[in-house]
């Protein structure tokens, strides 16, 4: 069984779900965390006079954004500043996926009826972690050299069409230290 749509979890309902203590398991509401996708959250080299600041800004109120949807933006970006900019870009994702996602899995197919019977509003196992991102907030951030303005545009529109959405570039000058 595949991953559901997105749609089915982009709605950002009800308190954070994210308990999971290692410490006292018992008093975790969340009994096993799902594996994350996203592991890399910087890349790229710092150095001191980079003139350019570039985030990518959420435009819609509250959403749920996947932590696979946020590692594919991730790889978009990175992908095309080191193939074009290789050392002279420094990359931040500045989101972190918390939010436990949680699913009641039902069967489907000949005689599923027999075998799973659904329940309203099921609690559900978790399945999947997912960032919870207001609007204004800064999902990306690439510091680097203004020759390559377009280069990140373009990197954030692309990243930009693999998070569910709607996100807008901002691009501005910053004076080397």
């Amino acid at each position: 069984m595949g991953l559901r749509p997105a749609r089915t979890v982009r709605d950002n309902r009800g308190p954070a779900w994210t308990r999971y203590s290692k410490r006292k398991p018992r008093k975790s509401f969340v009994k096993s965390l799902p594996h994350k996708n996203l592991n890399t959250f910087e890349t790229g080299i710092v150095k001191p006079d980079y003139d350019l600041r570039a985030t990518l800004v959420c435009l819609d109120d509250t959403i749920l954004v996947r932590d696979n949807a946020i590692e594919a933006g991730r790889q978009a970006v990175s992908r095309l500043l080191e193939k074009h900019a290789a050392g002279n870009y420094k990359f931040w994702v500045r989101k972190y996926p918390h939010q436990v996602i949680r699913e009641n899995r039902m069967l489907s197919g000949a005689g599923a009826d027999r075998l799973s019977k659904g329940m309203r509003k099921s609690f559900g196992k978790p399945s999947d972690l997912a960032a919870r991102i207001n609007k204004g907030d800064i999902i990306f951030e690439v510091r680097t050299y203004s020759r390559f303005r377009d280069l990140v545009a373009d990197a954030y529109r692309r990243a930009s069409q693999k998070m569910s959405g709607k996100y807008r570039p901002v691009i501005e000058a910053i004076t080397p230290k």
